[in-house]
C-alpha cells in the first residue's frame, strides 16, 4: 500500500492506495468507510482484494476534513456536504493517476460512505458505478435526483442501524431515474454482515464492477 494526499477545505487528505500487479492502467475503485471511521481492517481487506482482481483501489480518509472520529446522526448532518466536497476532491485526484482510466472509475461505499457516494455520484459523471453497502441516498436530495450510474444495493433485512426501507426507496429512485441496478437483501442479516455475507457480497460486488468497467 502507498498513500497518496491532497487539500480538501485547507486539510491534508490522506489516501490508502492499492496498485494491481503488473503496470498499464487499471479501472479504478474509490472506497468510502461508514461512520465509525477507519478502524475496521474490512476496508483494507476489500481494497486488497479488489487490487488482485484488477481494479486500482483508492480509500479516501474524508473524516480528516473534520477532524472526525466517530460519526453520530449530529455530526453526520453537519458535516455531510463538506464531505460530499472532499468526496469529489478524491475523484479528481484518483482521475489525475497515471495508473487510473478515468473513463472507468467507480465508487464503493459501507453506511455513511454509501449515503456520500450515491449523492456524489449522483451529481459526477465519471462515476460509472457505484455498491452500496447498507446505505442509501440522503432524503433532502432524493427529488433532486434526475441521474444515477449502476448501482448495486447490498443489504440486511434485519438491519436497525439504517433500516431495509432505505434499500427500497433507493431502489425506487434508481426505477425513477431509469437506472440500470442490482440488489440483493440479505436475511436476518443487521448492520454489519457477518462472514459468509460478506464473501457473497464481494462477489457480488466484483462481478457488478467487471461487468459495468470492464
Amino acid at each position: 500500500m502507498q498513500q497518496l494526499f491532497y487539500d480538501s477545505g485547507g486539510k491534508r487528505i490522506p489516501v490508502d492506495c492499492f496498485a494491481p500487479a503488473g503496470g498499464g492502467v487499471h479501472p479504478a475503485v474509490i472506497v468510502l468507510h461508514g461512520s465509525g471511521g477507519m478502524w475496521n481492517p474490512m476496508y483494507t481487506q476489500y481494497a486488497e482484494q479488489f487490487s488482485r482482481v484488477g481494479f486500482a483501489v483508492y480509500v479516501i480518509h474524508y473524516f480528516e476534513r473534520t477532524a472526525t472520529q466517530w460519526a453520530d446522526d449530529a455530526t453526520i448532518e453537519k458535516h455531510f456536504v463538506d464531505w460530499m466536497e472532499t468526496v469529489r476532491g478524491g475523484i479528481e485526484l484518483v482521475a489525475q493517476q497515471p495508473a487510473v482510466d478515468s473513463a472507468r472509475m467507480a465508487i464503493i461505499g459501507f453506511s455513511l460512505g454509501a449515503f456520500l457516494g450515491l449523492a456524489v455520484a449522483a451529481e459526477e459523471p465519471r462515476i460509472k458505478a457505484v455498491v452500496d453497502f447498507f446505505g442509501g441516498m440522503p432524503e433532502q436530495l432524493r427529488d433532486k435526483c434526475t441521474r444515477m450510474p449502476p448501482v448495486l444495493i447490498l443489504h440486511g433485512d434485519a438491519d436497525e442501524r439504517v433500516p431495509l426501507r432505505w434499500a427500497t426507496e433507493l431502489e425506487a429512485l434508481l426505477k425513477r431515474c431509469g437506472t440500470e441496478y442490482d440488489i440483493k437483501i440479505y436475511s436476518g442479516e443487521g448492520h454489519r454482515f457477518g462472514m459468509m455475507t460478506m464473501l457473497d457480497a464481494g462477489a457480488r460486488t466484483v462481478k457488478f464492477l467487471k461487468k459495468h468497467l470492464g
